[in-house]
């Protein structure tokens, strides 16, 4: 920053203790923060609370190296008022519940109080990672979300070739592809929908995933150059990296371009800043805004850095808010 002001940087996350710093993307941009001698404030969802109004957590202040078994260090635990920090860093997992939700209440009370919030809470809550991508329904396979197995059923004796997912959770949790001779649709329907208590989302099956899943970066409206595909290893349907899927790094092509544009003003335009698109052939399935993975892969085989874009990024608006 050319005002050489030392930004206070504070992240929600799951327990660092139990991530892989190899692929974690949380733990890559906390590189890039502490290369730029800023501090960060490390906090987990029940460190935050409100009180009369104001919001505060209790904060550890983290130091971190890249060293498998020694990675990170807790300098100093306190109460703070949220307010103190310029940034958060909302990075915590799904399951996205009423938990989460919760979550972004206090942080939307920091934002109100000047803090800048990465995503902005409210389109945390408003924009399912699911069921948001279908308001680009020109690039959106053929969908359906509900809880009614009738119509799950029907969706299905129309469409052949069906996936089934649930609407709050990642990494290929919990998802089904029901074929046009599986034996057991009814019994895949009861399961996902609870018994028609829980929403689900239903979505053509797109035999382009054998070329891969890609997953998209965006940061404040521009996409990344270079993506990951990932490819489902042999006999499976879902291609996401934490089941098995094979990670090839590649360059945008002219689909991925076109979706990217078409989808990126509208992300800036809620404050989602660091969003992950899922792209299946030429068709858009998720929008990734809880918490965007995919940085390390990315980084290890080009001469791109994420972090450094995203971080440049969260500079240029501390400067232009102040």
């Amino acid at each position: 920053m050319n005002n050489n002001k030392i930004l206070k940087i504070g992240i929600v996350m799951d327990p660092i203790q139990l991530i892989k710093i190899e692929k974690d993307s949380s733990f890559a941009i906390l590189l890039e923060v502490q290369k730029r001698n800023y501090q960060i404030y490390y906090m987990e969802m029940n460190d935050l609370y409100l009180k009369k109004n104001q919001a505060y957590a209790k904060v550890r202040l983290l130091k971190i190296q890249k060293k498998i078994n020694n990675y990170f260090e807790f300098i100093q635990e306190k109460n703070i008022s949220l307010n103190e920090l310029d940034v958060i860093l909302m990075r915590k997992d799904p399951p996205f519940n009423m938990e989460f939700i919760y979550a972004t209440y206090i942080l939307e009370q920091a934002e109100k109080e000047g803090v800048l919030i990465i995503n902005k809470p409210q389109s945390l809550r408003d924009c399912n990672e699911k069921i948001f991508s279908l308001l680009f329904d020109k690039v959106t396979p053929d969908t359906l979300v509900t809880r009614n197995i009738s119509q799950i059923y029907n969706f299905w004796k129309i469409n052949k070739d069906i996936i089934i997912k649930p609407l709050d959770n990642m990494g290929g949790s919990s998802i089904f592809r029901v074929k046009e001779n599986d034996v057991n649709p009814l019994v895949i329907m009861e399961i996902m929908t609870h018994y028609e208590t829980k929403y689900c989302m239903i979505q053509t099956y797109l035999p382009s995933i054998k070329y891969g899943d890609k997953r998209i970066l965006v940061i404040n409206g521009q996409a990344i150059p270079w993506c990951v595909a990932r490819i489902p290893k042999k006999g499976e349907t879902r291609a996401n990296i934490a089941v098995g899927g094979i990670a090839k790094i590649q360059k945008l092509d002219k689909i991925d371009w076109e979706i990217a544009n078409y989808v990126s003003p509208i992300l800036k335009k809620k404050g989602l800043i660091f969003v992950g698109l899922d792209i299946i052939g030429d068709k858009l399935t998720e929008i990734n805004i809880t918490s965007p993975t995919c940085i390390c892969e990315i980084e290890r085989k080009t001469n791109i850095s994420i972090t450094s874009i995203l971080m440049n990024n969260i500079e240029n608006q501390v400067i232009n808010r102040d």
